[in-house]
Formats: structure tokens, sequence, C-alpha cells
């Protein structure tokens, strides 16, 4: 009798308390822009209850099951390197207000900010399409001791901007990426195109970790380097460098020597940095060859379809709805801030053609500004991943699946959140995205009523076609 009663006990315990899980917070973004990363501030919660026949869409949630952590998302601020056009640089000291207001926008961390709390930054070594002129951070031919490398030759203005985003966002993570050499350690003497001259090696490696060193003091925070944009890219109107897997092997070898030796052994070594399509060729090659130099590789999504995601830009013309759903079934990050039509960019170069690329914000000349699809895209999603507490832990993925007739409807992601206290409730996310946008070939836009599975609990709710991003708490199981 004993016995029974103890594990009839037991099993009281770890039964789930019916409607103790509610879901308060709803993000969302709808198709026909009617909400745009809107709070919905329910005036009830969404409670889970006891389990009952499931919707045509039902969200499963399995939590025993945990993946990767989310280290948070971003964009590349290559444009801030124009120095004559970049309205950004202007409305710093022109429209205060508007500036900060934007940068708040962008990059403030804070749990329920109305903000996307945006965490990467890719900052260019030199010069790259984005920039007034050809510039590296050693322009002295056959300088090889690099005695005049300068950090000077990046302007100054950008480093008072990165200044002002570590003061909103303390988890920034910065990336600096060359998009060539010097052009005196090129085969072809300048930055456009061409390759590294493999009797520089050694030299462009330590000019990699002058460039670390340069930004760090500058009080930058640098979270990793790459050895080079784009290796598979020789382009002769732009700064590129063509460099094979084992050149960028000797080098990655030869950069982590360096930093080990100079104190920089925490900042990562990223490689490859190009696009996806070839993501079982140059990458596992390079792993290969010099594996233990890398923490990783990174992406581009200019071929193939799908680490880290490094560059992808959108084009201005395009259907805003049609991006937002290739954004959030492909998730990445883009660019900040260029003038509409894609500028500024480097005289002659035909990088980012056509209409010009689409960056995550455009800035107008008076300080004024739109957001653009790619925000309200990378905004949902960095909702669900962002830290509960400050220097509290990210979000990491969760299983999930979607079962029912339409399950094809809904693309999920599903998240956890961890706690500072141990006694503090995890929090549990979604991102939903909803585009049963027809019927065969007509336009006809249908929510999706669907049931959320969580711990032997069941919740129900309606997504219209768009992003919704909602969570809710629970105890650390």
């Amino acid at each position: 009798m004993r016995l029974l009663l103890c594990l009839a006990t037991l099993t009281t315990f770890w039964l789930p308390v019916i409607g103790q899980y509610q879901i308060w917070d709803i993000w969302q973004t709808t198709w026909d822009r009617s909400k745009l990363y809107t709070s919905l501030n329910p005036s009830s919660p969404i409670n889970f209850g006891s389990p009952g026949a499931t919707a045509s869409a039902d969200i499963v949630v399995d939590d025993s099951t945990i993946h990767q952590t989310i280290l948070g998302l971003g964009g590349s601020l290559r444009l801030f390197f124009d120095s004559d056009n970049l309205e950004l640089k202007k409305a710093q000291s022109t429209n205060a207000a508007n500036y900060n207001a934007l940068l708040h926008t962008l990059f403030n961390p804070t749990d329920g900010a109305q903000a996307a709390g945006l965490t990467f930054l890719r900052v260019p070594i030199g010069a790259s399409d984005f920039s007034a002129t050809d510039y590296s951070l050693d322009d002295v031919s056959g300088d090889t001791s690099l005695s005049r490398f300068s950090i000077s030759s990046t302007p100054s203005y950008i480093f008072s901007v990165l200044k002002d985003i570590q003061a909103i966002n303390p988890y920034l993570r910065v990336i600096i990426t060359p998009w060539s050499p010097p052009g005196w350690m090129k085969g072809s003497g300048t930055m456009n195109g061409g390759s590294l001259n493999t009797a520089y090696v050694s030299q462009y490696a330590n000019y990699l970790l002058k460039a670390i060193q340069g930004f760090r003091n500058q009080g930058i925070n640098i979270y990793a380097i790459s050895v080079q944009n784009e290796p598979e890219n020789s382009n002769g109107s732009y700064p590129t460098c063509s460099m094979p897997v084992s050149i960028m092997a000797q080098i990655g070898s030869a950069l982590r020597t360096l930093m080990n030796n100079n104190g920089l052994s925490g900042v990562k070594l990223l490689g490859y940095d190009h696009n996806w399509d070839d993501a079982g060729g140059y990458p596992v090659q390079l792993m290969q060859q010099a594996g233990s130099a890398f923490d990783g590789v990174q992406f581009h999504c200019y071929a193939g379809s799908a680490i880290y995601f490094t560059e992808c830009t959108g084009t201005y013309g395009t259907d805003w709805w049609s991006d937002i759903k290739w954004y959030m079934d492909n998730l990445l990050d883009v660019e900040y801030c260029p003038r509409r039509g894609g500028n500024p960019k480097l005289p002659g170069t035909n990088s980012c053609g056509g209409p010009g690329c689409r960056p995550i914000v455009t800035v107008n000349s008076d300080g004024s500004y739109s957001l653009n699809q790619e925000y309200y895209t990378m905004a949902q999603a960095s909702r669900a991943i962002l830290p509960r507490d400050v220097n509290g832990p990210w979000g990491q993925r969760i299983g999930v699946a979607v079962n029912g007739n339409l399950n094809w409807a809904l693309r999920v992601g599903a998240y956890v959140t961890g706690r500072v206290s141990s006694t503090d409730w995890l929090r549990y996310s979604l991102v939903v995205l909803n585009w049963d946008d027809s019927s065969s070939t007509t336009w006809n836009p249908q929510p999706v009523t669907a049931t959320i599975e969580f711990r032997g609990t069941q919740a129900t709710y309606t997504f219209p076609v768009g992003v919704t991003t909602l969570w809710w708490y629970a105890p650390p199981k």
C-alpha cells in the first residue's frame, strides 16, 4: 500500500497543471501590412488546457529535443563606407533624434521593446562594392613589414556609429571581413579582381591580425574575422579576390596562431563566406585541410537554396509578401541603410545591378527612414530568441512538428530561452509563417486555425496570413 501511494505521488508531481501555461505575448506582421511587427497585447490570455480534438494544423512542441543556440540576427554595415553620400552619416549630426530612434529600432535588445534587437554586424576591412573609392588599410606597395598599416584609413565615423550601437546593444557581435587584400599583394596589382600572390600569405595573415587589433584599439569588440569575402569570385569592377581552398587554409592556420599568440584566442575565425550552393565543396575541403584553425564557415544566399549566414540582400521593386515568405523560409541577414536605388556604390561597379540592392532600412536625405520587409522578418525571428534576462541565455531551437491536412500551410520554428535564476520559468516561443495565400492560382489568403500541443496540454490560435511570434512560460522539465 505504501508503494502505491509513493507512485501516485510521483505521477501527480509530473503531470502539468491545466491552465498554468498562458500565451500573453503575440507579435505579428501580416501580408497586407495592416500589422507590421505589431504587439497585439491581448486583454486575456490564450490558455493551454486539456487535450481535445486537433485542428487541421496541429503544432506539436517537443521540448525534450534541444538543438543549437541561436546567437542572434543582423546585417552588414559595409554601406557606411561611403563617406560622401551615406544618408545615415548625415543624420548622425543633422537629425539626431531620428538617428537615435533608428538605432534603437534596429538594435535595442530590451525584452518587450518595439525593436528588432539585431545583434550581428558585418563590417568590411577596407573597401567593398559600396565604398566611394578603392582603399585598404595599407596601400604602400611592397610594405611587407606592414609598417604603414593604419586603421585610420577607415572613415572615423564608422567607429563612432559602432560605439553608438554598442551602447544600445551590449550583446553586439561584430564580424570584420576583407573584400580584397591590398592591391600590391595581388597578381593583378589592384583590389578589383585577381588573386593573392602566394608569396604574401604570411603578410596577409599579419594584415588581418592588425585589423582585429586596430578595431579593438578603437573600442570595438570583435567577435569574429573572415579570411576573405566570396573567395570564388573575381570581379574587375569592385574589390574581390579569388582564393583557392589551399590558400585560405594556409592563411587561416597562420592567422589562428597569430591570434592565439597575441591574446586573441577568443576571436572566432570564419572561412568560406560565399554561396551556399557549394556547401558540399569548398567549405568541406577547408575544414578537412585546416579544421583546427577555423571555428566555422559562412554562407551567402545568392545561389542555391538552403552555420554562420553572413550576406544576402533583396532587390528594389520585388513583391513585398513574396519576399517575406522567402526570408522566413530561408532565414538570413541583409544590408543596412543605403539610400533608395541601392546607392552608394563604388563608381563603375556592376555589383547589385538593376534597380539596386534593397536594405533592412532606407534612410532619406532629411534623416527620415522607412523599414523594409527585411526588417520585419528579422524582427519577428529575433524577438523569439533574445535573452529574457539581462545577460541571460539566448534562445535554443527545440523540436517541433506540424501535423494535420493543413500542415503545409505553416512553417514553424520553436525555441526555448533559459533564465538567470533557476527558479524562474523558461520562455517558449514559436515563429509561425502562414503562407496559405491561394486556392490553386487565385489569390485567396486564408487564416489557419491551429492547435498547439505542449507537455500534454493544448491551446488554439488562428494564424493570419503573415508571420506571428508568440510565447509562453513553463518551469524547467
